[in-house]
């Protein structure tokens, strides 16, 4: 009941449509290289809660000692009016909540560059559309003393119906 007394006295923003990422609902395969190892996740993108944001959902096709895919992760992109920019919650199976697990990025053509900062150092996470060929590139990479070290290069591709 606290949560919904929050909700009265907040203003609601208005539904967010967004033509780039209206582009990555859907089902992709992810393939690529993260920590220099190759591998292949499955990721379903949907517009949730009042298409105020796109909820990413991605797993790893490989698996951990247990059995259970060996990364699992929700992502939720949304837009925040009051700054002009998009933002990203990265929750995934490492757990804990802070600073560093929230993102900005502004909106540059058809790529949107996410900055992460945990008060110590700064990731970057940049997605690329590709409207040609309908995919997506995403670009993860550290920042080493204003030096970007490669972290991940991967490439999602429309997941066949039949799959």
């Amino acid at each position: 009941m606290a949560l919904s007394g929050l909700a009265v006295g907040q203003q609601p923003q208005p539904t967010f449509h967004d033509e780039l990422l209206d582009h990555f609902q859907g089902s992709w395969v992810l393939q690529g290289t993260i920590a220099g190892k190759e591998t292949t996740h499955d990721i379903t993108n949907d517009w949730v809660l009042n298409h105020q944001y796109l909820k990413i959902y991605e797993v790893s096709r490989e698996k951990n000692a247990q059995g259970d895919p060996a990364y699992e992760a929700m992502v939720f992109l949304g837009w925040d009016q009051a700054t002009s920019r998009y933002f990203a919650i990265w929750l995934d199976i490492w757990g804990g909540f802070s600073k560093a697990t929230v993102g900005y990025a502004p909106r540059s053509g058809d790529e949107i560059r996410f900055l992460f900062n945990d008060g110590k150092s700064d990731f970057h996470t940049t997605f690329v559309y590709d409207r040609k060929a309908d995919t997506w590139e995403w670009r993860m990479d550290s920042e080493e003393k204003g030096k970007l070290k490669p972290f991940a290069r991967v490439k999602l591709i429309k997941r066949n119906p039949a799959n």
